[in-house]
């Protein structure tokens, strides 16, 4: 695991697949995505405060994968959108996503992951939901990649957290392995229209200042 100091309330801990994000309040630290079932280890070495919750942007396994070990371990509140908690809880089976044809071998390139076990969701949210880290992050409901996808804007600090909704591997661009391609389009300008100056994603590498600027140009691009 690389940890990558992106503010300095802000961390992103890069794993060799995706990202997971800890934000800063005080003693009190928010973690935004888990890796994969694997990275439980590691993640709690970077855990330098009282782990007080766990926000997954939606049910991958590779960002819900060692939520379930962290959560029982510092007995964290686990935050998720409503349409997200039966499958992250084990109760539902998420649905695949529908691959356009360039995504078809960078999916079959990817290594297998761990499964991720069923973890508690305390909190249910919903667009607009407000959570106490940050100075008030928002829920931001970002259908397209799954159903119930969220991002989080921090309007203080002007920090969005995008999950898999948008990526930056090379470039800022609408997040691949859709569920829903036209709504995740949709998202995406959704997410464009923020004030954001630092963005950070579950895949590829964060923009510490001048995001806006970026998603803005995703959002053009994307068709």
């Amino acid at each position: 695991m690389e940890v990558i100091e992106v503010l300095p309330s802000l961390r992103m801990l890069r794993f060799p697949v995706g990202a997971a994000y800890l934000w800063r309040d005080g003693d009190e630290l928010t973690l935004i995505d888990t890796g994969t079932a694997d990275c439980a280890a590691e993640l709690e070495g970077a855990l330098d405060g009282v782990l007080r919750r766990i926000v997954l942007t939606h049910w991958h396994e590779d960002h819900t994968g060692s939520a379930a070990e962290l959560a029982d371990r510092h007995g964290a509140e686990v935050v998720a959108h409503r349409l997200e908690a039966p499958v992250i809880r084990g109760e539902e089976v998420g649905a695949p996503p529908v691959l356009e044809e360039f995504e078809v071998p960078i999916k079959a390139a990817l290594p297998p992951l761990p499964p991720a076990p069923p973890c508690r969701v305390d909190r249910e949210v919903e667009d607009g939901d407000v959570l106490p880290f940050g100075g008030g992050a928002v829920v931001v409901a970002v259908p397209g990649h799954t159903d119930g996808s969220i991002a989080l804007h921090l309007p203080g600090p002007k920090v969005l957290f995008t999950g898999d909704a948008v990526a930056n591997v090379g470039h800022t661009m609408l997040g691949v392995f859709n569920t829903d391609r036209a709504r995740a389009i949709e998202s995406l300008h959704r997410l464009a229209e923020l004030d954001a100056d630092t963005a950070a994603f579950g895949h590829g590498d964060p923009i510490p200042h001048g995001a806006g600027a970026a998603l803005r140009g995703a959002s053009a691009a994307a068709t």
